[in-house]
């Protein structure tokens, strides 16, 4: 069998549109198919247009400026997807964008899949090109588990004379795939743009952006680190005032409503300043046993938000840790067990910020706490763990020994074995090359995992969101896709939301059943 390069060397030499012939791997059995959709090759699909897609900023006659054979190389650089990376199926439509080499103004996409009838062509004048929505629910639900070869081509055109200057000139080229899964829920990320502070939040699919909390809504000056409730009806924050943070709850929907349940005493318990970080668990959210965690006073803090007595060991607690003689920072809940995971460390600053952290868990036991577990002890800084949907990995942060996990750029995403075990670095945390971007170095931070993982094939699929400030030093929110084969734990290069506004600082993202209409 032909590599790529070799098959592509030889379709652009000879000017022909052609087919890869690529090994497929798990292929999606149960895709329907129709009549005019099988062929005598067998079966096949013609989601990608028979004819080239010329976008109104490129010469009508593109596809013949682009016949000639060109150069193998020296083209522009794919920076979005990357190649090699894993969509989820109800991703929102992929936008292709790459990075010009010298005068490059005339662009020609490729995209081609074993089961697709017609190879993709677009021409364009742009950077970038978003897929159209009809051929992306086709793509999406036809070529599944199977490889889809993306080429990128460009040259220098002169409307002057009508002519190329230079090329064609090969750039990148590689696969990408579509996962046989959705990835489910919202994600809410905080963000300050011109207009002002925010919690702004998206269902994956969507290609708008809904405001979900803002400073005047909730009667403060800051909204601080957020999640949702676990029944995705509410986000808890904490609300920042010029005196300390305290804890709040709104509507996920944007209307910013505070919930029927809260109590007085609860009122009075959530008013108490510096409060940071709160948490929840979908095994402490039925009425009657409503509880929250926030970090205070360097401490796992619980609080019961129907209380009938404000008083300590009725209405809240703290959560023991026997033997534990470190600061406490950003606890949370297990999802399905009864646990608490936390960072221990020697200093702990806003409930979150630490220099020595220990990953650790500790029961919660109905608020009495216990003897802690640690999980990941290392010589690095670990902090911001978070457990997967079923608990059986731990998401965090890591940078050297002694470095503060405050807006740390050598930070790195890395997964680890709940149980114990090797950790794994995420594929994601690398950008682009053409970027010129590298990691360490671009702040890839806050990891939190999507609300529920899916089987298929023998294979669980996990994703991730984090932010990084790989795009030009501008924090944004990225997509990790993670694949556990019961053996090997499989992780891809970041996917970018591209639905984020420009301007958007994204950070902190939580991901959720949040109740975005």
């Amino acid at each position: 069998m032909r590599t790529i390069e070799s098959t592509l060397a030889i379709r652009f030499a000879q000017g022909l549109v052609f087919s890869m012939t690529v090994a497929a791997c798990g292929a999606d059995a149960s895709a329907s198919t129709s009549g005019d959709e099988i062929f005598a090759s067998g079966f096949q699909y013609r989601d990608f247009p028979a004819a080239p897609i010329v976008d109104p900023s490129a010469p009508a006659n593109a596809a013949t400026l682009f016949g000639a054979a060109g150069t193998p190389s020296g083209g522009p650089c794919l920076a979005d997807p990357q190649t090699g990376t894993l969509f989820p199926n109800n991703w929102l439509r992929p936008r292709f964008a790459w990075v010009p080499t010298g005068g490059e103004n005339l662009f020609e996409v490729r995209l081609t899949a074993q089961n697709q009838d017609d190879v993709l062509v677009v021409y364009t004048a742009a950077t970038t090109w978003t897929m159209p929505a009809d051929v992306w629910a086709g793509l999406s639900q036809h070529t599944v588990d199977l490889p889809i070869t993306v080429a990128v081509r460009g040259a220098t055109y002169s409307s002057g004379s009508g002519t190329l200057t230079s090329g064609p000139e090969l750039g990148s080229s590689g696969t990408i795939r579509v996962a046989p899964v959705s990835a489910p829920g919202a994600i809410v990320y905080w963000t300050s743009p011109a207009s002002g502070m925010v919690l702004r939040g998206f269902r994956i699919g969507d290609e708008s952006l809904k405001d979900i909390v803002t400073p005047a809504g909730a009667g403060t000056l800051c909204v601080g680190c957020h999640t949702a409730t676990p029944d995705g009806a509410y986000v808890g924050f904490a609300a920042s005032s010029a005196t300390g943070g305290a804890l709040a709850l709104l509507s996920a929907d944007g209307n910013q409503l505070a919930p029927p349940f809260i109590s007085a005493s609860a009122h009075a318990l959530m008013a108490r300043q510096d409060q940071e970080a709160p948490a929840f668990s979908p095994l402490h959210w039925t009425t009657g046993d409503r509880i929250a965690l926030t970090m205070y006073n360097s401490e796992i803090m619980w609080t019961d938000l129907e209380a009938t007595s404000a008083a300590q060991g009725a209405g809240w607690g703290y959560l023991a840790r026997a033997g534990d003689a470190g600061a406490a920072a950003s606890a949370s809940f297990a999802h399905t067990s009864d646990t608490v995971l936390y960072v221990s460390s020697s200093s702990v600053v806003q409930g979150v910020t630490v220099t020595s952290g220990v990953i650790e868990t500790v029961p919660f036991n109905n608020g009495a706490g216990g003897t802690p577990t640690q999980v990941v002890a290392t010589a690095d800084n670990n902090y911001y763990p978070s457990f997967s949907p079923d608990d059986k990995y731990i998401a965090y942060n890591r940078v050297p020994g002694g470095m503060s996990s405050y807006n740390n750029a050598q930070a790195e995403v890395y997964v680890s074995p709940a149980a114990g075990g090797v950790p794994v670095r995420l594929a994601a945390n690398d950008p682009s090359a053409c970027t010129g971007a590298v990691s360490p170095g671009v702040t890839n931070s806050w990891p939190r995992w999507s609300p529920g993982a899916q089987d298929n094939g023998g294979r669980r699929y996990y994703w991730l969101t984090f932010s990084s400030t790989r795009s030009g030093g501008q924090r944004q929110i990225y997509v990790a896709p993670v694949v556990d084969n019961g053996v090997t734990l499989t992780t891809y290069p970041a996917l970018y939301p591209w639905n984020q506004a420009a301007s958007d600082d994204g950070h902190t993202p939580a991901w959720d059943n949040f109740s975005i209409p």
